[in-house]
């Protein structure tokens, strides 16, 4: 579990808080959790949920719920996600006493909003009682030494899509080992075909992979904060996808499910795709691919790493301002457990992987035709859920972070290296902590 409090979150006084959220679009310095716990409304009162997501018909999900629990009723609205204008619209309406009970956040950013007094800590109405209903990996990057601030929504495990066609022609089958995977994509491009792309736009995919390697960038230790993002697994992962790239294997001009990537796709120079669970919808977007697609485990680093990492996900997290925590609680929990609940987000919101221990929805047990027959869900990305790096986790600046490392991987086309990128980046993500009053150092290996 994470090791982090609040007060690990700021990591400095009183004075220097208030300092730093005043600059943080903060709805306030007061923690709704300081205060008596809300009762729950009383027998044969009515109340409305509700619940702001980017998850499209999520009212349909809501109305399964509302058909047989007319006192609790739930109202979704839609936003825009998350760093495309939804988390400032939560922000703001924070900011000025409201907002809705629900709302959905990204489980990276979970920390950037306790830092803003922005959640409600769920265990102080019950939420320990629901923890075994989880993926216990899923369960701990919400979960802080002093308190829960969300409840799990979905999350994506990673596995490799791959086209065994083009595949075959160069005598390859699905790569159990990254050093197999660039082998095969040496291949591949002698063929015209590239086995991935790299987006130097989003590092959150070479993140997800260094973590597979074994990487944990920050940690908090007493009420500071140590990163190292210059150790073995991380320096091994930038090395790897330096050559990658320099050998001409990996196409860098558009990110995967980019329109330039869906065109290549179609025209076979898209032989494989390293990816999430959510990932399948998107890849059914690839005119002509219906049948050729497959699905196989991620490649691993050899003996060490883990078997799988993951990719997004998000949570179902109660605001600051609601007044009705603990029914927003359990219609979370009824959302992203109950059988009902897994299959309505299945089936109209098309979630990721389902944070639930044991059931991955009734839709995801059955073999597909898109992917030729294949039971990919069962077979591949359930063992992969299972194989994530426990010791990830969040941090308080996350989309800065990310963002000042997308500044430098830019850099590559023009000479500096990958590794020489995160050893840089992490340098500007200690300055931009203390920029924020935040108090971090080097890790000491």
């Amino acid at each position: 579990m994470t090791r982090l409090t609040r007060r690990s979150l700021l990591g400095l006084g009183a004075a220097g808080a208030a300092a730093l959220l005043a600059g943080c679009s903060t709805p306030g310095t007061t923690s709704a959790n300081s205060g008596p716990v809300i009762r729950p409304a009383a027998a044969g009162q009515k109340i409305t949920l509700t619940y702001w997501a980017w998850l499209k018909d999520l009212q349909k999900v809501a109305d399964v719920w509302n058909a047989t629990h007319p006192d609790v009723q739930v109202e979704a609205v839609w936003i825009p996600g998350g760093n495309s204008g939804g988390y400032q619209k939560l922000y703001s309406a924070l900011a000025a006493g409201g907002g809705p009970d629900i709302a959905q956040v990204e489980l990276r950013s979970v920390p950037e909003f306790m830092l803003v007094n922005g959640l409600i800590d769920l265990r102080r109405y019950g939420a320990d009682e629901f923890a075994d209903r989880y993926d216990p990996t899923l369960w701990s990057q919400v979960s802080f030494v002093d308190g829960i601030y969300a409840i799990p929504q979905d999350s994506g495990p990673m596995a490799l899509y791959y086209r065994p066609d083009l595949f075959e022609k160069v005598g390859a089958t699905a790569p159990a080992t990254w050093d197999e995977w660039a082998a095969v994509g040496t291949e591949l491009a002698k063929t015209g075909a590239q086995i991935d792309a790299f987006n130097f736009a989003d590092p959150s995919w070479f993140a997800a992979i260094a973590g597979q390697a074994g990487a944990s960038w920050l940690r908090v230790d007493g009420d500071r904060w140590l990163i190292d993002m210059t150790d073995d697994a991380t320096l091994k992962t930038a090395r790897f996808f330096d050559r990658a790239i320099d050998s001409g294997i990996l196409q860098t001009g558009y990110g995967a499910f980019s329109s330039g990537w869906f065109a290549a796709a179609a025209r076979d120079r898209i032989a494989g795709c390293a990816s999430a669970s959510w990932g399948d919808a998107l890849l059914q977007g690839v005119s002509g691919g219906e049948g050729k697609w497959r699905v196989a485990p991620l490649p691993r680093w050899g003996s060490s790493g883990y078997g799988s990492s993951a990719l997004g996900g998000s949570t179902a997290a109660v605001l600051a301002n609601s007044r009705h925590p603990r029914e927003a609680l359990e219609f979370a929990v009824w959302m992203t457990t109950s059988p009902e609940g897994i299959d309505a987000m299945i089936r109209n919101s098309g979630i990721g992987w389902s944070p639930a221990r044991d059931d991955i929805g009734s839709a995801r047990t059955k073999p597909s035709a898109w992917f030729g027959g294949q039971n990919y869900n069962e077979e591949v990305f359930l063992p992969a859920s299972r194989e994530q790096n426990p010791d990830w986790s969040w941090w308080p600046i996350t989309q800065q972070s990310l963002n000042i490392l997308a500044d430098g991987f830019r850099k590559k086309p023009s000479g500096l290296t990958l590794v020489d990128a995160v050893a840089q980046s992490e340098k500007n993500i200690m300055r931009a902590f203390r920029d924020k009053g935040l108090s971090i150092e080097k890790a000491r290996s």
